[in-house]
């Protein structure tokens, strides 16, 4: 089925990977994936027991790309390639999710200060029922961070919707002593990757 223009259909609610797209010149239009259940439903982000940082979160952004095509066509949409991402910040082999409260933030941000821990961003395209990923590891180097500066920063609304309870481009950037790998994956979209998907989707990136 040929794609109907060069937009894509990005399936994600992250702020951070709109800002990414639009810095690329891609145009997209939102795809949310409802609350409501079933098979346009949204997706769970549990992990699976003992699953594997790197296979959980390819596993979570293919189900998304794939969730978001099969919405294409329930909702009659014309079709586009679907763009779908997950990230992940792993420690000592856990998975890293988004906090659930304070206490889980303060004890998640305690974890990596001082030490090195990874930043997993897996981005998954489907078009004409053809899904292909990639996944992008970076490591980020946290100093030490004092109590105060981190209840602190635990008392701001930046840790609540990010994997790791922090964001690179926020407040959280003045902890990080060093970076391996990508800043834009770290975000949650890495730019690299996602241009070589979406070449492979037909979708010019300039």
């Amino acid at each position: 089925m040929a794609v109907v223009d060069e937009k894509i259909y990005l399936a994600s609610k992250s702020p951070r990977r709109r800002e990414l797209l639009r810095q690329i010149g891609i145009e997209f239009e939102m795809l949310m994936l409802r609350d409501s259940g079933g098979k346009d439903g949204a997706v769970s982000e549990a992990p699976y027991k003992n699953e594997m940082p790197e296979v959980y979160v390819t596993r979570i952004a293919k189900t998304k790309a794939e969730h978001g095509w099969n919405a294409l066509f329930a909702r009659k949409l014309p079709p586009r390639p679907v763009l779908a991402a997950d990230t992940t910040v792993t420690i000592d082999g856990l998975i890293l999710g988004k906090p659930a409260n304070t206490e889980d933030a303060i004890a998640t941000l305690k974890l990596l200060s001082g030490r090195t821990h990874q930043v997993l961003t897996s981005v998954a395209v489907m078009v004409n029922d053809k899904l292909d990923s990639i996944l992008q590891k970076s490591e980020v180097t946290f100093s030490n961070i004092p109590d105060e500066i981190l209840r602190a920063y635990c008392a701001l609304p930046e840790p609540y919707d990010k994997a790791g309870s922090y964001a690179v481009q926020g407040y959280a950037a003045q902890f990080i002593e060093h970076i391996a790998g990508s800043y834009s994956g770290i975000m949650g979209l890495p730019l690299f990757e996602t241009s070589q998907l979406l070449r492979k989707a037909g979708i010019s990136t300039l």
